[in-house]
């Protein structure tokens, strides 16, 4: 993954404010089954290759053959792999999440992304007044520039 590019800051944190909408995971999303999130897996069935010469690839084999549950056809490939195959119409292996359809966190808080020195944190009631909020601030930032 490539670093994010930071230009360097010229102000200390406490100079900045941070805008943010937020939907945080563990209020706004709930586990779901594959039917919920529309999971292809689920539709189209899928496969799963597993390196049984590995330790990893031995512990995911056994929990496919013995723990999962799952319905399974069993494949060794050329490579010296084992494929897994799953047919459609039961749950995958991932873990689901969807919405809850609840209203976003409109978030105003002091500082950048070095912290927030002075603590300061705002959620805005509407969406409406974190924009006013976001364009007053540019104003008062364009106002101070052209000022010099």
């Amino acid at each position: 993954m490539r670093p994010l590019y930071r230009p360097d800051p010229v102000m200390p944190a406490a100079s900045y404010k941070t805008y943010a909408i937020l939907q945080p995971e563990e209020t706004h999303f709930r586990p779901a089954t594959c039917e919920e999130a529309k999971c292809g897996a689920t539709v189209n069935g899928w496969k799963t290759q597993v390196d049984e010469s590995t330790e990893l690839g031995q512990r995911q084999a056994h929990y496919i053959r013995k723990v999962s549950g799952r319905l399974f056809y069993e494949e060794h490939n050329v490579e010296g792999l084992t494929d897994f195959l799953f047919p459609a119409g039961q749950q995958c292996f991932a873990q689901h999440r969807v919405s809850l359809e609840r209203p976003a966190l409109f978030m105003v808080r002091g500082g950048d992304w070095r912290g927030n020195p002075r603590g300061e944190r705002r959620q805005h009631a509407s969406p409406d007044d974190w924009v006013d909020d976001f364009a007053e601030h540019q104003d008062r930032l364009r106002t101070a520039f052209e000022r010099g």
